[in-house]
């Protein structure tokens, strides 16, 4: 077999979108005190799709949704020509040839981005050549079903958040997630409020209920440790990503509190940033996204390591890539799940995109033996809601 076209689409939603509000969700814009919601540098409505063509008449696909106007260049001028004619189950080969002509601008960022994106691509096409399920490739079913939790919570009205919760509850979830929404310029009274979200999910939801907090990126080492001994008496499973990706002292030192699990790696790439994570004890979890970190041939390789680690894999993101990965590893003991809602941030996205997607069933999603490949399709119907760009 043989790969003959990579076609790559942009995306942009052209539909309705929820309007931005202050506080919805802290981010590393909140230290520039911008007068203006600074999570509107975060908002995406546009998403990458990539479809690998086979002679054998298989297309495999893949996609992504950071920057992908740009990741598609990359893919259209450094990958494509290294993937035309290749045999796709010449996997460890294509993936470091892509790595390697990328190195010197994409190691981290957009370059990984689209090496994920594609090789997620061909892994969908290789199941669906071998008629197996993507799962069954990497090593089989390690569990009869996913657990997933509950992932959105963001700041909003105390009395409509502790609703929120408590619907996650009734329809199964065993784990919930929120946002904070302030961050060290909001001085004491935000710090304040923060705890006031926290607390409200947590008597929403009882305490057999796992809750996590997600800082994302937006506070500083300083401000963390202010912040932890507040939220202790919580019981969070783990705060994410309270100070920015680079800034591993952070992380090593706020582990070293040993008062709250820290989790982090959405926004680390490559087997060598992880390896620094687990070698410096600065995280508790990792939470790697299998459409940045270099796909599904980098992301069992970096279950592998943390297993060797004692530190659990828990991929940041639902979908069927991220999915795949955790039934096959023992080291990931459940998954993040976006809810189906009106397009807000753009992590909703895909669930306008494709179809084929699953959704929990009292807290947990089943994968199907009888499914090649990924699983998932594109809904060119639901493609008329946006603009599309080859």
């Amino acid at each position: 077999m043989r790969i003959t076209n990579v076609r790559t689409r942009v995306v942009e939603w052209r539909g309705k979108t929820v309007p931005p509000q202050l506080h919805f969700c802290t981010n590393p814009m909140d230290l520039l005190e911008l007068p203006l919601d600074s999570m509107g540098a975060f908002r995406f409505y546009n998403w990458l799709i990539v479809e690998i063509e086979s002679d054998a008449g298989l297309i495999g696909i893949g996609n992504a949704g950071l920057a992908p106007r740009s990741t598609k260049q990359v893919i259209d001028s450094y990958l494509k020509p290294v993937l035309i004619g290749s045999n796709p189950f010449d996997l460890e080969y294509l993936w470091q040839y892509m790595y390697r002509k990328t190195m010197a601008f994409g190691r981290k960022g957009i370059g990984m981005v689209a090496i994920s994106a594609v090789d997620i691509a061909i892994w969908d096409l290789l199941g669906k050549a071998l008629k197996q399920p993507v799962f069954r490739l990497l090593g089989g079913r390690t569990k009869a079903k996913i657990p997933v939790y509950a992932s959105r919570l963001y700041s909003q009205p105390l009395e409509k958040l502790a609703e929120e919760a408590l619907g996650y509850k009734k329809q199964g979830f065993r784990a919930v997630k929120l946002r904070f929404g302030w961050g060290p310029a909001d001085g004491r009274a935000g710090m304040l409020s923060n705890v006031d979200l926290v607390r409200t999910v947590r008597e929403a939801v009882g305490e057999e209920i796992d809750v996590m907090a997600d800082a994302y990126m937006g506070w500083t080492l300083e401000y963390a440790q202010r912040m932890i001994p507040l939220l202790e008496k919580y019981n969070l499973r783990w705060l994410e990503e309270p100070v920015i990706p680079d800034d591993i002292g952070g992380y090593t030192a706020l582990k070293a509190m040993n008062r709250i699990p820290i989790a982090g790696g959405e926004h680390e790439f490559t087997l060598y940033g992880f390896r620094q994570l687990l070698e410096t004890k600065a995280v508790d979890c990792i939470q790697f996204d299998t459409n940045r970190v270099g796909g599904i041939t980098q992301a069992r390789k970096v279950c592998a390591l943390a297993e060797a680690y004692s530190v659990p894999v828990v991929p940041h993101a639902g979908q069927m890539h991220n999915f795949q990965v955790v039934m096959a590893s023992y080291n990931c003991p459940m998954a993040e799940f976006f809810p189906m809602v009106d397009v807000e941030i753009g992590n909703e996205l895909f669930w306008y995109i494709l179809k084929g997607e699953p959704k929990p069933v009292n807290g947990s999603i089943e994968l199907d033996d009888s499914v090649p490949g990924l699983g998932v399709t594109v809904n060119e119907q639901a493609l008329k809601n946006f603009e599309v760009l080859e």
